[in-house]
Protein backbone atom coordinates (compact mmCIF):
# COMPACT_ATOMS: atom_id res chain seq x y z
CA UNK A 1 0.00 0.00 0.00
CA UNK A 2 0.74 3.28 -0.97
CA UNK A 3 -0.54 6.80 -0.81
CA UNK A 4 -3.46 7.97 -3.16
CA UNK A 5 -2.19 8.47 -7.03
CA UNK A 6 -3.84 11.70 -8.97
CA UNK A 7 -3.94 10.84 -12.24
CA UNK A 8 -3.95 14.46 -14.54
CA UNK A 9 -4.49 13.13 -18.35
CA UNK A 10 -3.71 15.62 -21.45
CA UNK A 11 -5.21 18.30 -24.07
CA UNK A 12 -8.31 17.11 -25.62
CA UNK A 13 -8.65 13.84 -23.89
CA UNK A 14 -10.26 12.77 -20.26
CA UNK A 15 -9.60 10.80 -17.50
CA UNK A 16 -11.25 8.25 -18.86
CA UNK A 17 -9.72 7.93 -21.81
CA UNK A 18 -5.46 8.83 -20.46
CA UNK A 19 -5.99 6.39 -17.60
CA UNK A 20 -8.93 4.15 -17.68
CA UNK A 21 -8.63 3.12 -21.55
CA UNK A 22 -4.86 2.72 -21.29
CA UNK A 23 -4.93 0.58 -17.92
CA UNK A 24 -2.97 2.34 -15.52
CA UNK A 25 -5.94 3.20 -13.08
CA UNK A 26 -6.98 -0.06 -12.59
CA UNK A 27 -3.40 -1.34 -12.22
CA UNK A 28 -2.79 0.98 -9.47
CA UNK A 29 -6.00 -0.30 -8.07
CA UNK A 30 -4.79 -4.09 -8.19
CA UNK A 31 -1.42 -2.66 -6.45
CA UNK A 32 -3.98 -1.41 -3.69
CA UNK A 33 -3.38 2.26 -4.75
CA UNK A 34 -6.32 4.49 -4.33
CA UNK A 35 -7.11 6.34 -7.25
CA UNK A 36 -8.02 10.22 -7.82
CA UNK A 37 -9.39 10.77 -10.91
CA UNK A 38 -9.39 14.41 -12.45
CA UNK A 39 -11.11 16.11 -15.63
CA UNK A 40 -9.77 19.04 -16.20
CA UNK A 41 -11.89 22.37 -17.11
CA UNK A 42 -13.11 21.86 -20.57
CA UNK A 43 -12.68 18.35 -20.82
CA UNK A 44 -14.51 14.78 -19.95
CA UNK A 45 -17.24 15.39 -17.50
CA UNK A 46 -16.57 18.88 -16.39
CA UNK A 47 -17.38 22.22 -17.53
CA UNK A 48 -16.00 23.66 -20.75
CA UNK A 49 -16.49 27.35 -20.80
CA UNK A 50 -15.51 29.17 -24.06
CA UNK A 51 -13.89 32.59 -21.96
CA UNK A 52 -9.58 32.40 -21.29
CA UNK A 53 -10.58 33.72 -18.01
CA UNK A 54 -12.39 30.96 -16.85
CA UNK A 55 -9.21 28.72 -17.40
CA UNK A 56 -7.07 31.06 -15.04
CA UNK A 57 -6.49 28.57 -12.45
CA UNK A 58 -6.57 25.41 -13.95
CA UNK A 59 -5.12 23.45 -10.49
CA UNK A 60 -8.60 23.95 -8.65
CA UNK A 61 -9.83 20.83 -10.37
CA UNK A 62 -7.15 19.00 -9.27
CA UNK A 63 -6.53 20.52 -5.70
CA UNK A 64 -10.19 19.87 -4.69
CA UNK A 65 -9.87 16.03 -5.10
CA UNK A 66 -6.62 16.19 -2.76
CA UNK A 67 -6.85 15.04 0.86
CA UNK A 68 -4.73 16.45 3.46
CA UNK A 69 -1.40 14.52 3.58
CA UNK A 70 0.91 13.67 1.07
CA UNK A 71 -0.09 11.73 -2.79
CA UNK A 72 1.58 10.82 -5.57
CA UNK A 73 0.47 12.40 -9.06
CA UNK A 74 0.57 11.33 -12.63
CA UNK A 75 0.01 13.97 -15.33
CA UNK A 76 0.86 14.00 -19.33
CA UNK A 77 1.57 16.90 -21.13
CA UNK A 78 -1.09 19.82 -20.39
CA UNK A 79 -1.92 17.51 -17.21
CA UNK A 80 2.01 17.86 -16.24
CA UNK A 81 1.85 21.32 -16.49
CA UNK A 82 -1.45 21.56 -14.15
CA UNK A 83 0.63 19.46 -11.71
CA UNK A 84 3.73 21.29 -11.50
CA UNK A 85 1.28 24.73 -11.34
CA UNK A 86 -0.20 22.48 -8.28
CA UNK A 87 3.65 22.11 -7.29
CA UNK A 88 4.82 25.89 -7.48
CA UNK A 89 1.97 26.86 -5.36
CA UNK A 90 1.89 23.99 -2.74
CA UNK A 91 5.00 22.00 -2.98
CA UNK A 92 4.89 19.81 0.00
CA UNK A 93 1.07 18.22 -1.86
CA UNK A 94 2.84 15.82 -3.59
CA UNK A 95 5.35 12.89 -2.79
CA UNK A 96 6.30 11.66 -5.89
CA UNK A 97 5.73 13.22 -9.68
CA UNK A 98 5.32 11.27 -13.35
CA UNK A 99 5.34 13.84 -15.74
CA UNK A 100 4.92 12.58 -18.98
CA UNK A 101 5.05 14.14 -22.36
CA UNK A 102 6.91 17.27 -21.64
CA UNK A 103 10.36 18.21 -22.52
CA UNK A 104 11.96 21.72 -22.38
CA UNK A 105 9.57 23.21 -24.28
CA UNK A 106 7.51 23.41 -20.78
CA UNK A 107 10.05 26.33 -19.65
CA UNK A 108 9.42 29.58 -20.59
CA UNK A 109 6.64 31.72 -22.71
CA UNK A 110 5.03 29.45 -25.20
CA UNK A 111 2.99 30.80 -28.48
CA UNK A 112 -0.33 28.54 -28.07
CA UNK A 113 -2.09 30.45 -30.61
CA UNK A 114 -1.72 28.80 -33.55
CA UNK A 115 -3.14 25.35 -31.90
CA UNK A 116 -6.06 27.84 -31.14
CA UNK A 117 -6.48 29.03 -33.90
CA UNK A 118 -6.39 25.63 -36.01
CA UNK A 119 -8.86 24.05 -33.01
CA UNK A 120 -11.18 27.50 -34.03
CA UNK A 121 -11.46 26.75 -37.64
CA UNK A 122 -11.78 22.67 -36.77
CA UNK A 123 -9.06 21.95 -39.27
CA UNK A 124 -7.65 18.49 -39.48
CA UNK A 125 -5.14 19.18 -42.34
CA UNK A 126 -3.13 21.93 -40.58
CA UNK A 127 0.21 20.90 -40.57
CA UNK A 128 1.73 18.56 -38.45
CA UNK A 129 0.46 18.22 -34.55
CA UNK A 130 -2.03 20.94 -34.72
CA UNK A 131 -3.77 19.20 -36.76
CA UNK A 132 -3.43 15.93 -34.78
CA UNK A 133 -5.11 17.88 -32.11
CA UNK A 134 -8.10 18.99 -33.90
CA UNK A 135 -8.47 15.59 -35.00
CA UNK A 136 -7.96 14.33 -31.30
CA UNK A 137 -10.46 16.98 -30.22
CA UNK A 138 -12.59 15.58 -32.85
CA UNK A 139 -12.55 11.75 -31.53
CA UNK A 140 -12.98 12.55 -28.06
CA UNK A 141 -15.84 14.70 -28.29
CA UNK A 142 -14.27 17.50 -26.77
CA UNK A 143 -15.85 21.18 -27.68
CA UNK A 144 -12.64 22.73 -29.87
CA UNK A 145 -13.17 26.45 -28.71
CA UNK A 146 -13.51 25.45 -24.81
CA UNK A 147 -10.29 24.26 -25.88
CA UNK A 148 -9.06 27.17 -27.58
CA UNK A 149 -9.84 29.66 -24.82
CA UNK A 150 -7.94 27.41 -22.35
CA UNK A 151 -4.88 28.07 -24.61
CA UNK A 152 -5.11 31.35 -24.35
CA UNK A 153 -5.63 30.96 -20.61
CA UNK A 154 -3.97 33.67 -18.59
CA UNK A 155 -1.13 32.30 -17.21
CA UNK A 156 2.31 32.59 -15.24
CA UNK A 157 4.69 31.01 -17.07
CA UNK A 158 6.91 27.84 -15.34
CA UNK A 159 10.72 28.96 -14.46
CA UNK A 160 13.34 26.92 -13.52
CA UNK A 161 13.28 28.94 -10.40
CA UNK A 162 9.60 27.06 -9.73
CA UNK A 163 10.98 23.77 -10.54
CA UNK A 164 13.97 24.22 -7.71
CA UNK A 165 10.93 24.42 -5.50
CA UNK A 166 9.39 21.04 -6.34
CA UNK A 167 11.92 18.89 -3.84
CA UNK A 168 10.06 15.42 -4.08
CA UNK A 169 11.58 12.20 -6.69
CA UNK A 170 10.46 13.17 -10.14
CA UNK A 171 10.08 10.74 -12.77
CA UNK A 172 9.82 12.60 -16.82
CA UNK A 173 9.05 10.45 -19.18
CA UNK A 174 9.30 11.54 -23.04
CA UNK A 175 9.29 9.57 -26.41
CA UNK A 176 11.79 10.16 -27.97
CA UNK A 177 9.78 10.89 -31.58
CA UNK A 178 7.97 13.64 -28.93
CA UNK A 179 7.57 17.07 -30.53
CA UNK A 180 8.66 18.14 -26.68
CA UNK A 181 12.36 16.01 -26.84
CA UNK A 182 14.84 16.72 -25.22
CA UNK A 183 14.12 17.22 -21.62
CA UNK A 184 17.29 17.74 -20.78
CA UNK A 185 17.11 21.47 -18.83
CA UNK A 186 13.88 20.38 -17.47
CA UNK A 187 15.69 17.32 -15.42
CA UNK A 188 18.16 20.02 -14.50
CA UNK A 189 16.20 22.07 -13.19
CA UNK A 190 14.72 19.89 -10.63
CA UNK A 191 15.95 18.75 -7.23
CA UNK A 192 15.76 15.22 -7.38
CA UNK A 193 14.82 14.16 -10.99
CA UNK A 194 15.33 11.38 -13.76
CA UNK A 195 14.20 10.60 -16.96
CA UNK A 196 13.04 7.43 -18.75
CA UNK A 197 13.63 8.23 -22.80
CA UNK A 198 11.22 5.98 -24.53
CA UNK A 199 12.63 4.61 -28.20
CA UNK A 200 10.61 5.41 -30.85
CA UNK A 201 8.02 7.02 -28.66
CA UNK A 202 5.66 9.62 -30.40
CA UNK A 203 3.61 11.82 -28.06
CA UNK A 204 0.45 10.58 -28.73
CA UNK A 205 1.39 6.89 -27.76
CA UNK A 206 2.79 7.75 -24.61
CA UNK A 207 -0.02 6.87 -22.85
CA UNK A 208 -0.19 3.12 -23.78
CA UNK A 209 3.47 2.65 -24.32
CA UNK A 210 4.51 -0.19 -21.97
CA UNK A 211 7.40 1.44 -21.05
CA UNK A 212 5.76 4.42 -19.76
CA UNK A 213 3.30 2.25 -17.77
CA UNK A 214 6.13 -0.32 -16.43
CA UNK A 215 8.30 2.85 -15.40
CA UNK A 216 5.57 4.65 -13.68
CA UNK A 217 4.42 1.67 -11.70
CA UNK A 218 8.22 0.90 -10.84
CA UNK A 219 8.54 4.49 -9.38
CA UNK A 220 5.26 4.82 -7.34
CA UNK A 221 6.08 1.07 -6.05
CA UNK A 222 3.22 -0.04 -7.13
CA UNK A 223 5.02 -2.66 -9.44
CA UNK A 224 2.93 -6.16 -9.19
Amino acid sequence: MGPPVVLVHGMASSFDLNWRRTGLADLLADAGREVLAVDLLGHGAAPAPRQPEAYADLTARVVEVLPDEPVDAVGFSLGAHVLLETARNDPGRFGRLVLAGVGDTLLGPQDREPLARALEAGDPGAPGILGLFVRLADGSDTDPLALAALLRRPAVPLTEEDLARVTCPVLLVLGERDHAWPADQLVAAFPDARLKALKGVDHFATPTDFGFLDATLDFLGAAI
